[in-house]
């Protein structure tokens, strides 16, 4: 399969045997797994994909309830099987980090009875940051393990919150769950949405014809993001002037999306079938003279960041991530494409047939890089809106009727967020109810990045580390 979002109506169910084989022969052509799940109804899923290609494998639970981890082949699937056992008590043998996810492991009574590594030795120490912080974020536990001030290893705990958004998905209307998409990581309201309409838009056999206006809300959210990541590292640094900056030029970019939608975050502007708001021809002016505006203010602040020695002599250097590990993880966006991974979904798996995309990447996969690769792709994305803005009519049609989710169907959508990779799956029922709803933000990979950079690094580089990702916490916890 190449079509993204694609569907399938009743695949094959193969023998676990078989599905192991197949898996196998996909991760030595070079396939990574996208998902990997099981369901109540007894059955395994994984989507493979590889540049321009997409596998979908199903499979019955293994008999006695473990089998050889996959993650020996490949770590890209180490999340993916800690969740599956956790779930369901499925174990994978060789796992190299078994521990829980979300909730709590089979045998384990509660949360709390997490294990986390230690050390006796007198010469670590171990501190606990969170699960409450103080600044105003969500909850989620770092341990670290020091000698002195460096880092020896950091281990992290999500998990707090159990919000339960797959299992919400399966109540009511399936095509009315905008609002609950929306919510799944609230910074990435258009990326998640996006995900989301094109899934049900695949389910009920219909493409929407908006993909114009979707491509600008998705840019424009990518851009603020960036520039709101470029502020808080500034600040982290005590850069006052990068950090009020970005800051102003954010504000600039979300009240564009404002005047468009009525939501700063793009709530509300994207539905399955199309969009509720579409942009005309006297808000498409204000928008291309704004945004004109916009990418020259970020060339002068970022320039001007990028070559202070105090800024340089933070960044510089600090959180390095290897390509190798970034490759053998399944990490994506920023966090890949720092360190020199080109993988992008708008390249591998685009929307638009005629659409040609090619990521933007560095290759230090330090803070610096990531922190510099955020201002290249905003403005990137300015280029991209600017472009949508020429080329199409925006004066969208009424969103398309969408009918009944057909029956028996497996459908699967994939859209590059600003955080990277986001994935939607679902299945109907011989009736096209949905049965179950999957998804996969790209923090829930991506957390793994953080705890191998801290490795030999000074813990009061963490803040700056932690920001270089800004990753999710509830985008992790479903």
């Amino acid at each position: 399969m190449t079509r993204n979002p694609f569907s399938v109506q009743n695949p094959d169910q193969l023998e676990f045997l078989e599905f192991s084989e197949r898996l196998s022969r996909l991760i030595a052509a070079g396939y990574s797994p996208l998902h990997y799940f099981g369901t109540p109804q007894g059955l395994l899923y994984s989507i493979m994909g590889k540049s321009g290609s997409l596998e979908l494998l199903c499979s019955v639970f293994p008999t006695g309830g473990s089998y050889p981890a996959f993650s020996q082949k490949i770590l890209a699937f180490t999340m993916f099987e800690r969740l599956l056992y956790e779930e369901y008590g499925i174990k994978p043998e060789g796992h190299p980090w078994l521990k829980a996810v979300r909730k709590h492991l089979p045998g384990q009574d509660q949360h709390s009875d997490y294990e986390f590594l230690a050390s006796e030795s007198p010469a670590l120490h171990e501190v606990g940051v969170g699960p409450v912080h103080a600044g105003v974020i969500e909850p989620g536990h770092f341990r670290f393990i020091c000698k002195g001030e460096i880092v020896e290893h950091l281990e992290i705990q999500l998990g707090y919150q159990h919000r339960g958004v797959e299992e919400l998905m399966l109540k009511g209307d399936i095509t009315r769950k905008c609002s609950l998409a929306e919510s799944i990581a609230g910074d990435t309201a258009i990326g998640h949405n996006l995900a989301y309409c094109l899934l049900i838009e695949e389910l009920c056999g219909i493409k929407a014809s908006a993909t114009g206006t979707r491509n600008i809300a998705l840019e424009l959210e990518r851009v603020a993001m960036h520039l709101a990541d470029l502020s808080a590292l500034a600040a982290d640094v005590a850069y006052i002037m990068g950090q009020n900056l970005f800051a102003a030029l954010r504000t600039t970019v979300i009240n564009s999306s404002l005047a468009i939608c009525g939501s700063r975050f793009g709530k509300r502007w994207l539905c399955p079938g199309g969009v509720n708001y579409s942009i005309s021809t006297a808000q498409a002016e204000v928008l291309r003279k704004t945004l004109q505006g916009v990418e020259t203010q970020i060339i002068d602040c970022a320039e001007a960041m990028f070559a202070n020695s105090s800024v340089l002599s933070r960044f510089d250097d600090t959180g390095k991530l290897k390509f190798e590990d970034a490759v053998s993880l399944g990490l994506t966006g920023i966090t890949a494409k720092a360190s020199g991974v080109m993988a992008d979904a708008r390249m591998d798996y685009p929307l638009d047939d005629e659409s040609i995309f090619i990521p933007l990447t560095e290759n230090a996969g330090d803070v610096y890089a990531r922190a510099h690769l955020r201002y290249k792709e905003a403005l990137q994305s300015l280029k991209l809106v600017l472009s949508e803005l020429d080329k199409r009519d925006l004066d969208d049609p009424l969103p398309q009727e969408l009918g009944k989710p057909r029956p028996d169907t497996i459908a699967c959508s994939i859209v590059e967020g600003w955080r990277g990779c986001i994935v939607h799956m679902a299945k109907t029922d011989a009736i096209g109810k949905v049965e179950w709803y999957k998804i996969v933000d790209p923090s829930l990979m991506n957390w793994q990045a953080l705890a191998l950079v801290m490795r030999g690094t000074g813990i009061s580089d963490f803040p700056i580390c932690n920001k270089s990702f800004d990753l999710s916490y509830c985008g992790s916890d479903l």
